[in-house]
């Protein structure tokens, strides 16, 4: 996730102003949305720019590992004797897919991958999600480092953790008026 900027209101003759940074650091959050529970898991991968390059490895292996571990970490929170099958949505990312990744699936064979149809982020719930938590935690801010990006990030799916209602509410695409 990146600072994002978006539209506010601010008093009138004064521009809002949000400065921003020559800085390539990114912060990656990988979360599973318990469509019945309204319970959240995620897990945070930094980017930073100065390591990836002193590392050497791309992007998408970086990701997948990254990825597979969060498929580790999603199949000890629902484990195969008390969840018979644990149904993932996914887009067509590069790191959805690779060796990591059935390696961590081997490791988990309850956890079953379902993929998305290309370019359709209206079909993955949790693509309206992410749009409340960019809001919340990143939209017109400027963090000094990706600390506390990464702070703001927390607290906010946090947040979201004591609202388990609004977030049903939210990915099944219904209004408040609507839910009766």
């Amino acid at each position: 996730m990146v600072p994002t900027l978006q539209a506010t209101l601010g008093v009138k003759g004064h521009r809002p102003v949000v400065g921003t940074r020559d800085c390539k650091d990114v912060l990656y959050v990988f979360a599973v949305l318990n469509l019945i529970s309204g319970l959240l898991h995620s897990n945070t991968l930094e980017s930073l720019q100065a390591a990836n390059r002193k590392s050497g490895e791309s992007k998408t292996r970086r990701m997948q590992r990254a990825f597979a571990d969060h498929l580790r970490h999603i199949g000890r929170v629902y484990p195969r004797e008390q969840f018979g099958r644990v149904v993932l949505l996914i887009d067509n990312a590069p790191w959805h897919r690779g060796k990591p990744i059935d390696e961590a699936l081997a490791e988990g064979p309850h956890l079953e991958l379902k993929r998305l149809p290309s370019y359709s982020p209206q079909l993955n719930p949790i693509e309206r999600f992410w749009k409340v938590l960019r809001r919340r935690a990143t939209h017109n801010r400027l963090f000094d480092a990706i600390a506390d990006l990464k702070k703001s990030v927390r607290a906010s799916l946090g947040y979201f953790q004591t609202v388990r209602q609004r977030i049903l509410t939210l990915i099944n695409g219904r209004r408040k008026e609507a839910v009766k």
